[in-house]
């Protein structure tokens, strides 16, 4: 019987150990697929194609046949870009293959050679009058987050002038993707909006006109496949392949095609280099106290976000209930549409129509500034709408008799309401308003759809800068927390009105 549970541990054990191995490890032993992370969002290297529903682009192009000469199988992974260091550490994906930097990032990654030559660029309406860089003092400018042209103005290695105009910027705005930024440029919330030159060229070119690139470049950059530290074995089968592509007129056939041909850079005389420069690691708690500290400047944004929410979304909440219930048809079915479009479609798309609604729908164009206010709009919409079908059920949940005793004691309509109706009805939906409340909590990072910053933006900002997934777990202990007191609060609420027991 011994025998038999030792074996049994033993099979369990060599199970175990077998499953906690690198996957990428176990990859390489038997390599069958190959799987690259892309953002999605990012032609001309990694796009959906709208016709055929397919993930296309120069850098997959690659991919493919370097999977085809190798009898691979391409799994086309698109990623989270905050979240890419996660997905390559957990063995999610096999790479980074995206028109992903090498600069600055020289030691996070075990690296290709440089393909492509890179040049960040600026971006405006060419209405705007806009024709230098310097001409973007006093303006708002918008970059994708945890991208090269974010680097170049804030980055350890940016360049004095480029820091120096990052500093003359009304405001450096992240966005999630690039076709947020154009809508942004568009609708004129932003002035300029600085990314690859690939990429603005793909932008320009596909919607036809109304911006300018301008000819100063930002900065220049170069593109390598991003494997994880360690991972020579695959890199380098990687690397002989595009090789053998270059060689055979494969590679700048493809480079052709996406018509990147005056960028790429790839030469068979570039060394690989698997030296890691050496660098002080900092300690736990300082990297906690730095997280931390960082995690506190979007803590008043998240809260402000809250805050004003519940101000305005409760009273508004039931005014609509009021409608809701009201005997005059046409506003009762106005209201119910009200209802039924808001809680039918994402708080998230109900953001982008509330920002980018007014210039799009009625061609007024908007300001930075409007951004929180916008952020703002939205939520309380949207609160207001379920606080409404919550204010409705506790209202129809008083009991009959209570609004014939006003009628006979000769409450006025309002006296009735507010003496009898609503400290009632106010008791009855205290469980159903501390969710909506807690859900609120959660919802303020949506405010990340129209760019704006609050505290898990920033939580997964520092997370894709610092590679590692500590600061996501802190703002998961900020929210925990923030719930914790809300609902402690909406306890002692309910337990105080519950005066029946």
């Amino acid at each position: 019987m011994k025998k038999q549970k030792l074996s049994v541990l033993a099979v369990l054990f060599a199970f175990l150990a077998t499953a906690v191995l690198p996957l990428n490890v176990m990859a390489d032993q038997e390599r069958s697929t190959f799987t690259v992370g892309f953002d999605a969002e990012f032609p001309p290297y990694g796009y959906q194609d709208t016709e055929t529903g397919e993930y296309i682009g120069f850098d997959l192009s690659l991919a493919e046949e370097v999977c085809s000469r190798r009898g691979w199988t391409l799994v086309k992974q698109p990623i989270d870009w905050d979240s890419k260091d996660m997905e390559l550490k957990t063995g999610a994906i096999d790479c980074i293959w995206n028109g992903f930097t090498m600069n600055g990032r020289e030691t996070d990654y075990t690296w290709s050679t440089p393909y492509v030559d890179n040049s960040q660029v600026a971006i405006v309406r060419s209405d705007s009058g806009i024709t230098e860089l310097s001409q973007l003092a006093g303006k708002i400018v918008a970059v994708q987050s945890d991208s090269s042209a974010l680097a170049a103005f804030t980055g350890a290695d940016a360049t004095e002038e480029n820091k120096a105009l990052a500093e003359s910027f009304a405001d450096l705005q992240q966005v999630g993707d690039y076709n947020t930024a154009f809508l942004n440029l568009q609708s004129g919330a932003v002035d300029a909006v600085c990314m690859d030159i690939g990429v603005a060229n793909y932008e320009m070119e596909a919607r036809g006109g109304g911006f300018t690139m301008l000819d100063e470049r930002i900065s220049s950059e170069e593109y390598g496949i991003g494997f994880l530290l360690g991972n020579t074995e695959l890199r380098d089968q990687v690397q002989e392949t595009l090789l053998e592509m270059l060689a055979d007129g494969t590679f700048d056939r493809i480079a052709e095609e996406w018509g990147l041909s005056d960028s790429v850079c790839l030469s068979a005389e570039d060394q690989l280099s698997d030296e890691a420069a050496a660098y002080e690691k900092a300690s736990l708690w300082d990297k906690l106290a730095n997280v931390c500290g960082q995690l506190l400047k979007g803590v008043g944004a998240s809260l402000a976000i809250f805050l004003l929410t519940l101000l305005f979304s409760l009273p508004l909440g039931l005014l609509i209930a009021f409608g809701r219930m009201s005997k005059f048809k046409p506003l009762s079915w106005l209201v119910k549409l009200y209802i039924s479009i808001v809680r039918g479609t994402p708080l998230m798309l109900q953001l982008l129509v509330v920002f980018f609604g007014p210039y799009f729908l009625f061609g007024v164009s908007t300001s930075g500034n409007y951004r929180f206010y916008a952020v703002i709009i939205g939520f309380s919409l949207n609160y207001a709408a379920y606080f409404a079908e919550i204010y409705r059920s506790g209202i129809q949940a008083v009991p009959v008799g209570q609004h014939e005793a006003c009628e006979i004691l000769g409450y006025s309509r309002p006296q009735k309401f507010f003496k009898i109706v609503f400290p009632q009805m106010l008791k009855n939906i205290i469980p159903s308003i501390t969710n909506e409340v807690i859900t609120l909590v959660k919802d303020t990072s949506l405010a990340f759809a129209i760019s704006y910053t609050e505290m898990f933006t920033l939580a997964k900002q520092v997370a894709a800068a610092e590679a590692t997934i500590m600061p996501l777990f802190i703002a998961g202990v900020f929210y925990y927390v923030f719930n914790f007191i809300v609902a402690m609060i909406m306890d002692k609420l309910e337990k105080k009105m519950n005066y029946f027991r």
